[in-house]
């Protein structure tokens, strides 16, 4: 929901298991659900491999999901194909087939507004007898080690049968579904450039002292600008460079997903390996049949544990103050303030059992992912107040920002003692 920046909006799950359930009640997938404010702006998936072709070297950039595997690539739009992934995956919205998103997208009340922006031939498909019979069982594609479970557009079971000038209008009004959802995303609507830091760059609003520290330790001893760009001159910087890292995030043992190891009501097993599982984030990515070049899956040891760097806009956008949000892909943190110090001293603290008392705060769980771990931080040297001024900063992100109303001073009517 809009309150909580698109993302995580149930706070049971927040700090539970995080995922959210799909349209098989019983089914989460593995990673709490990126936000989809500013992820319009990510560019078409690429490897930068040539001297200063991009600020990093033998670096993947774009892409959306935490892995990257919505490259973007065949529609342009990293966006659109991420709108596509959601309604085919078993843990999601598990419909079998393209075609049945389609023929849902027929039957509801916004079939004329579809029509009008796509054309009268969008929906121009001759269905078969049977296509709400199949349409009616859930996807069970057998589960990979990725987000999404259903194999990319060169693999994906076609279960109804069409002819194909059917299914070319099928794969066409598809394609203009995840456009249109596209558009949506990249809109003032949701994402709005409307923060205070927003008014900051603008001229028409001041940040508080606490604020203004913070903002000075993100883009100097906090290392935060490294990777959560903020382009001097930019309007409206992103606040991310669109690229990976391995943090070294605990474990998160909480996940609904590793307990999913038997088959449901329909046979479906979402995670036969149980908690033996680790999320390989990029690496089991570019191992998968939807990494776009097969050139890249010699490159998924060096990438494994990475997860996309995901904007700081909305971060701290919530319903009410006291609103829990998860953080990172497996929601292991529960506030800002326990991100930071993790920055602050994943480097700088013992290592210890998750169950320990000080877990968290005077040391560290292990990281699931101990292989090329980023080094841009993690023993900082920033003092517990100035970890609060940069939660401070973060809480200048959130969209909706409305300055202070100034109250117009009284008439000299109502001063004390006017009129004697």
């Amino acid at each position: 929901m809009p309150q909580a920046g698109f993302q995580g909006a149930i706070e049971s799950l927040n700090l539970g298991g995080v995922a959210q359930p799909g349209s098989v009640r019983t089914r989460f997938s593995l990673r709490k659900p990126p936000s989809a404010a500013y992820a319009a702006f990510s560019p078409p998936l690429f490897y930068a491999d040539k001297p200063g072709e991009a600020k990093c070297s033998h670096c993947f950039i774009g892409g959306n999901f935490w892995d990257l595997r919505a490259t973007g690539l065949r529609l342009r739009s990293p966006t659109a194909m991420q709108a596509q992934g959601s309604p085919l995956n078993p843990t999601e919205m598990a419909l079998r087939d393209p075609a049945c998103v389609v023929h849902r997208i027929s039957q509801r009340p916004y079939r004329g507004l579809f029509e009008t922006v796509w054309g009268p031939r969008a929906f121009g498909i001759a269905w078969p007898a049977d296509v709400e019979t199949i349409c009616n069982q859930p996807n069970n594609a057998p589960a990979t080690a990725i987000g999404s479970e259903t194999p990319g557009p060169n693999n994906t079971p076609l279960v109804v049968d069409l002819r194909p000038e059917d299914r070319a209008r099928v794969q066409s009004t598809f394609d203009q579904m995840a456009e249109a959802i596209a558009a949506y995303e990249g809109s003032p609507e949701v994402s709005a450039f409307s923060s205070k830091f927003d008014a900051f760059l603008a001229g028409t609003t001041q940040l508080t002292d606490a604020e203004r520290r913070g903002y000075e330790l993100f883009n100097g001893q906090a290392k935060c600008m490294d990777c959560h760009v903020d382009p001097e001159g930019d309007r409206h910087p992103l606040f991310t460079d669109n690229t990976t890292a391995n943090l070294g995030v605990p474990r998160n043992p909480d996940l609904f997903f590793y307990h999913e190891t038997g088959p449901d009501a329909f046979g479906y097993v979402s995670n036969p390996q149980g908690e033996a599982f680790v999320d390989k984030g990029v690496g089991d990515f570019l191992r998968s049949p939807e990494a776009a070049n097969e050139a890249w899956k010699a490159l998924a040891p060096h990438f494994d544990g990475r997860m996309r760097v995901m904007t700081l806009r909305n971060v701290d956008k919530r319903p009410r103050p006291d609103f829990v949000k998860s953080y990172m892909h497996n929601g292991y943190f529960k506030s800002l303030k326990a991100v930071v110090h993790f920055y602050n001293t994943r480097d700088a603290l013992p290592r210890c059992d998750r169950k320990d008392p000080g877990a968290g705060v005077s040391c560290w769980p292990a990281p699931e992912n101990p292989e090329s771990l980023s080094t841009n931080c993690c023993n900082l040297g920033l003092s517990d107040a100035q970890e609060d001024d940069i939660v401070a900063f973060l809480g200048t992100l959130s969209d909706g920002y409305a300055p202070p109303v100034l109250q117009p001073p009284p008439l000299p009517s109502a001063l004390p003692g006017a009129g004697r």
